[in-house]
């Protein structure tokens, strides 16, 4: 699926859904979080990273590109996000991605960002789900952006995607939104700070064979 008139309209009518929308079991849900952190005034649940394969969590990996230092590009099948750093190299973040219906490819740019977003689902998506509410402050512990969105313009245009955090860190490596592209909490934060307002965007389906062996970097440790 390439990016198309239909698959823009499409994917930006639904993408502000970016949570699932099926409730997940909050017993073993409960495991993916490991106390509380304050970011900003607002408390939110911690990520537990002993419980989440390493495979998804933030590193820095060998990265050969053609694109700016940097840029953003996604790798939709292997559920990862690469911001382009110098020497070759990418800070790599394990993402969510949009289920079967409501994948996109493309290029966009960040036009807009966001501390503790609020959050609105769009008319087709509360049409679909009516037990949605209209909207839900930023801040809340219900609401399904995190603490952090980057919002995707292409030609000036809101296509309705976003980079965010989660209330479902396990739902990080598999197909799961409405289209956005989810994030742990902490990464969500962590890219915001790294990516100003114009920072250009590139999705792409495949582009996993690019990265070379990682490198972990422990939380909150900076690369650059």
């Amino acid at each position: 699926m390439v990016w198309t008139r239909r698959s823009f309209l499409h994917g930006g009518l639904a993408a502000l859904g970016a949570a699932a929308i099926a409730k997940p079991d909050l017993a073993s849900a409960a495991s993916y979080f490991d106390g509380t952190s304050v970011d900003n005034g607002v408390t939110f649940r911690r990520t537990n990273f002993a419980v989440i394969d390493k495979q998804w969590h933030r590193q820095v990996v060998k990265y050969f590109s053609t694109e700016p230092i940097g840029t953003v590009v996604v790798d939709t099948r292997h559920h990862f996000l690469y911001l382009i750093m110098e020497n070759k190299t990418a800070i790599r973040y394990g993402v969510g991605v949009g289920r079967e219906g409501f994948k996109w490819f493309g290029r966009a740019t960040i036009d807009r960002k966001s501390l503790w977003p609020r959050w609105t689902p769009p008319p087709e998506m509360r049409k679909r789900h009516p037990e949605l509410p209209e909207s839900v402050d930023g801040g809340s512990p219900k609401n399904p952006l995190g603490p952090r969105a980057m919002y995707l313009h292409r030609d000036g245009v809101d296509t309705g995607y976003r980079f965010h955090g989660t209330l479902e860190p396990q739902s990080i490596g598999k197909d799961a939104s409405s289209g956005c592209i989810r994030m742990f909490n902490e990464d969500a934060i962590d890219l915001y700070q790294r990516c100003p307002i114009g920072t250009a965007v590139q999705v792409l389906p495949h582009i996993a064979d690019q990265a070379d062996k990682t490198t972990q970097v422990s939380e909150g440790t900076s690369v650059e």
